[in-house]
């Protein structure tokens, strides 16, 4: 038996939870704790809701309310939207909790004795309007990097780069929209930089998602020591008696991690009555530490988080971060401030728990961002869990109490039919079990729909109610062999449908739903009487789905409504400053353990340079040699997986988001400039 310790992201305590919270960090979360809870496995799934930071302040302001009534009325609603869609958690914490203030202070106290942290000025920038310093977050401006016009001061949500506030062009205060200007104070600093090497031989070391892998190595070449402390009057309070101190506290980034730990804590006094059970958990080298989140929250998760349970020392670090991608809606950016969104309690009520929790299950973002129709999620719901699933299960029980007198049928000689489809849920759970264990939620899914559309073909091809007159032993066999399918059926569903699957467990009245138990076939069962049972599905209806379709218009419309302005315009002085060359590709070579990076070989005319692109999920390097682009020739070199990049080529994206080399339409000499 493994002991499993698994965190969901801390929710912000601003807002309901929509259809793309879920699919990135807690319906994953939930399948992966059910399926190990399942297997007998020592495992809890603890969150919380994250009530500190930039993100609250913002949304009390705009509202009229204090943070601490603004979070108390979101800590509620997002408790109840996770229940409403059957998220389980073994305890649900705050961040505003005693037990979290003073544990964060601690850990804060650690790393200042240790001399990883230290005092230091800084020029920050300041609203002179609302006489305040801001946060990194609260400064808005033109993304130094791809031209985001809305780009915030720690992060780029558009090209995802990490920034610095005094990069971003034109900024502006958040919350008055005025200009700032840059103003000295003192703040506490992590030492990051300190914590390189051990970062870099740590990442190094995990067989995580190659997106995941590849962003945190990234980051760590231009890992430098970062503010761990705000000028704010919300969050929790720097524990030095130090005169600077006054008015700081802990930037949320810091602290809210530490909120995983202290959510156990709590767990421990409160659920478990013991005030020591958290400690294997967070201690022990056995454990196996699961952090779930979107990849919004891959560098904080796989490099400052680590950096700080390394640096602090009594902590484990996480074993793996199965971070996803994001969720699109109808083809469009989900927008929680804009109100574009489905939420989880809405689609609950429209459809019910387990048809939307499977409609979610077909769209998590594993690798890519993915896009919820709500068409195609219906459609594929329809056909999958209700017409496969869930029609097997009420042909085969409804089939034993109607014609086997209420009990599962004593078999006679098995058939190579039937011992094939027996081998089959033998070979399908051996993938299904392989495929989660790896955090390939979606893949594991597919197997076991596609077991139950074997089962289907198999009960329909042997036809027991043809059998029943003619071949009556044959008929029992048939029935036998079904339900011992369904039983393995209902062990691989069960994560995904849990509620449903429940039902179905009492129909069969089942002696033991253990994984193990389950998903073997148990020739004792044959005499097992089962129950009456009732269809576990009913079909999402045309007007259903075609009343989610102009809903999700209309919300579009709204969200959109005071966009329709021209993009900004640029000088020509600004893009005579680019220098767009043509180049040929003279070699290509796969940069080792990585998916998508390239080391490309250019000529450009008058030289040899070297660029690094990512498209090797595209472009195979034996097609590329021979190929003119379009590079851009004058940015400054950056080294990327230990390869120096000279350049970065040009490429569009289509319609899934895939790189499309910009090429020349006849060859012309390399180094040619284009403008």
């Amino acid at each position: 038996m493994k002991r499993y310790m698994i965190t969901s992201a801390l929710p912000y305590a601003n807002g309901p939870i929509h259809i793309g919270h879920l699919a990135g960090a807690y319906l994953p979360a939930d399948i992966f704790t059910r399926f190990l809870r399942l297997k007998g496995e020592d495992v809890i799934h603890i969150c919380g809701t994250d009530e500190h930071g930039v993100a609250i302040t913002l949304r009390a302001l705009k509202e009229g309310v204090s943070p601490k009534e603004l979070v108390d009325r979101y800590h509620e609603r997002i408790k109840s939207d996770f229940s409403k869609f059957g998220i389980e958690f073994d305890h649900f914490s705050r961040t505003t909790r005693p037990i979290h203030y003073e544990n964060a202070q601690r850990f804060f106290l650690r790393l200042h004795e240790k001399g990883y942290l230290y005092k230091a000025k800084m020029k920050q920038f300041y609203d002179p309007k609302s006489g305040r310093f801001l946060p990194d977050r609260y400064v808005i401006g033109t993304c130094p990097y791809c031209g985001y016009p809305e780009a915030r001061g720690d992060q780029c949500e558009k090209c995802g780069r990490q920034i610095d506030p005094e990069d971003l062009k034109e900024a502006r205060s958040a919350l008055t929209g005025e200009p700032v200007v840059l103003k000295e104070t003192v703040h506490w600093f992590f030492k990051l930089s300190a914590l390189k090497e051990p970062l870099r031989e740590y990442v190094s070391s995990k067989d995580w998602k190659p997106f995941v892998k590849e962003f945190a190595l990234s980051w760590i070449d231009e890992l430098r020591d970062r503010a761990i402390t705000r000028d704010l009057d919300w969050g929790i309070p720097i524990p030095l008696n130090d005169y600077d101190a006054e008015g700081k506290v802990m930037y949320v980034w810091f602290e809210a991690p530490i909120g995983y730990i202290s959510a156990t804590m709590e767990w421990a006094e409160e659920v478990k009555g013991d005030p020591e059970a958290w400690k294997p958990y967070w201690t022990d080298e056995d454990t196996v530490l699961v952090h779930f989140i979107g990849k919004d929250n891959i560098v904080f998760h796989t490099v400052i988080w680590p950096a700080m349970l390394y640096a602090h020392g009594d902590y484990i670090l996480p074993t793996e971060v199965p971070a996803n991608a994001f969720l699109n809606l109808q083809g469009r950016k989900l927008s929680t401030s804009r109100g574009y969104a489905i939420w989880a309690d809405e689609l609950v009520e429209s459809v019910g728990q387990d048809i939307a929790r499977y409609a979610v299950a077909l769209y998590i973002p594993e690798k890519d961002d993915s896009d919820f129709n709500v068409r195609d999620a219906f459609t594929r719901t329809n056909a999958e869990l209700v017409d496969n699933f869930g029609n097997f299960a009420q042909r085969v029980l409804s089939f034993i109490n109607r014609y086997m007198g209420g009990k599962v049928p004593h078999p006679g000689q098995l058939k190579g039919e039937d011992e094939a489809m027996l081998r089959l849920l033998e070979e399908t759970v051996r993938k299904y079990e392989d495929l989660l264990l790896r955090y390939e939620i979606r893949l594991a899914l597919r197997e076991a729909v596609k077991l139950g559309a074997e089962a289907n073909r198999y009960y329909e091809h042997q036809a027991p109610w043809k059998l029943r007159k003619e071949d009556p032993e044959r008929a029992k066999t048939v029935l036998y062999v079904a339900f011992q399918i369904l039983k393995g059926l209902s062990a691989l569903f069960y994560p995904y449908v849990p509620s449903s699957v429940k039902r179905l467990w009492e129909y069969m009245d089942l002696p033991d739903t253990s994984f193990q138990s389950l998903v073997k076939p148990d020739p004792s069962l044959a005499g097992h009487p089962v129950k009456e049972s009732k269809p576990l599905y009913r079909k999402v209806e045309e007007k259903v789905i075609r009343g989610w379709e102009e809903e999700l218009k209309k919300r579009y419309e709204r969200a959109t409504a005071g966009d329709k302005r021209e993009e900004p315009r640029i000088k020509y002085e600004d893009f005579a400053k680019v220098k767009l060359r043509v180049a040929k590709i003279l070699e290509a070579e796969r940069i080792p353990k990585t998916d998508k990076l390239l080391k490309l070989t250019v000529d450009l005319g008058d030289e040899r340079r070297t660029l690094v692109a990512g498209i090797g999920h595209v472009y195979k390097p034996e097609e590329l040699p021979g190929k003119y682009i379009v590079v851009v020739a004058n940015l400054k070199k950056k080294k990327l997986r230990g390869v120096v990049s000279d350049g970065m080529l040009l490429a569009a994206h289509d319609e899934e988001g895939n790189p499309v080399l910009l090429t020349v339409e006849r060859e012309v000499p390399p180094g040619s400039e284009i403008g």
